[in-house]
């Protein structure tokens, strides 16, 4: 059975950092799967943060320049490096795993909070 255990956020200034971690347990062919990072704020629909699909990454444009996503085969991890942080970042960021291969292979981590406020 696949899991994402995610690990790092917590509370920041505005203008700080955080590093977001997810590591992945039973998924077969890790390599294959498409990783990505959402959030979801109070009151808002969960949105895509990055996504890393076959090495190609995409950012939302809220998140350009501030945010990088790298991803380790060898780990089975998937990180989220978060610069510039601005009090409208603060969200629960969930990592996800996506797999499309005869059937559908999808796996949520358990969210972890990310607060940026003075």
């Amino acid at each position: 059975q696949g899991r994402l255990a995610q690990y790092g956020g917590g509370l920041v200034q505005p203008g700080g950092s955080l590093r977001l971690s997810c590591r992945a347990s039973g998924l077969t062919f890790f390599s294959s799967y498409t990783m990505s990072w959402y959030r979801q704020a109070p009151g808002k629909e969960r949105e895509m943060v990055a996504r890393d699909s076959d090495g190609t990454r995409t950012y939302a444009d809220s998140v350009k320049g501030r945010f990088t996503m790298s991803r380790s085969n060898r780990e089975e991890a998937v990180y989220l490096q978060m610069d510039q942080l601005k009090p409208e970042d603060t969200a629960v960021y969930y990592c996800n795993a996506l797999r499309r291969a005869g059937r559908e292979y999808d796996y949520w981590g358990q969210g972890t909070q990310v607060t940026v406020s003075a």
